[in-house]
């Protein structure tokens, strides 16, 4: 008995700044050069740079559908999709990813990995096991320049997800990092 061929899932993850967002545009451009059709997502409530494209840091943009939910691209014909700031979705991202690479859907998915407390976000608890890739990339650590692991909130609150950048958080290799404080 033959099982059914699921579609490949790439991870890419790592603190802010480490250029997720980067490498997922790089793997946009590559799928579209060769003809596939790319369905670009976002989460709908990130509009730091733009509510309908993915933005680096940099200012690179993408055009991107904005969703609240995964469930919207549910019925995609794309045969990839792409979906930036994966941990925005939390938990709610696994079953609907799992669904489009039940179909044939590659899925490539850019996020950090940790939080500011320095724990695991959802859903990459999840998705690192379902992964046919994961990409953990580093930036430099703001306070020795060594390679950053972590995100740290630089402001005062205890939601785990805020919507932010360079004026709310820093990336840190693990010496340098101070977590948050529930």
């Amino acid at each position: 008995m033959t099982s059914p061929t699921v579609a490949s899932l790439t991870v890419v993850c790592g603190p802010m700044f480490a250029g997720k967002t980067t490498e997922l545009q790089r793997r946009i451009a590559l799928a579209a050069a060769s003809g596939a059709r790319v369905l670009v997502v976002k989460p709908a409530r990130d509009h730091r740079y733009s509510p309908s494209h993915i933005v680096t840091h940099t200012g690179t943009r993408v055009a991107a559908q904005p969703v609240a939910t995964l469930d919207e691209v549910a019925r995609t014909e794309a045969d990839l999709v792409a979906i930036d700031e994966i941990h925005f979705f939390a938990r709610d991202a696994v079953a609907p990813i799992d669904a489009l690479r039940a179909r044939g859907v590659a899925i490539v998915v850019a996020g950090c990995d940790l939080d500011h407390f320095g724990e695991i976000f959802t859903p990459f608890d999840e998705l690192l096991p379902r992964a046919t890739e994961v990409v953990r990339l580093r930036g430099t650590c703001a306070r020795c320049g060594a390679p950053s692991t972590h995100s740290e909130r630089l402001v005062a609150t205890t939601d785990r997800i805020i919507v932010g950048g360079a004026t709310e958080f820093v990336a840190t290799c693990a010496a340098c990092f101070r977590p948050s404080r529930r």
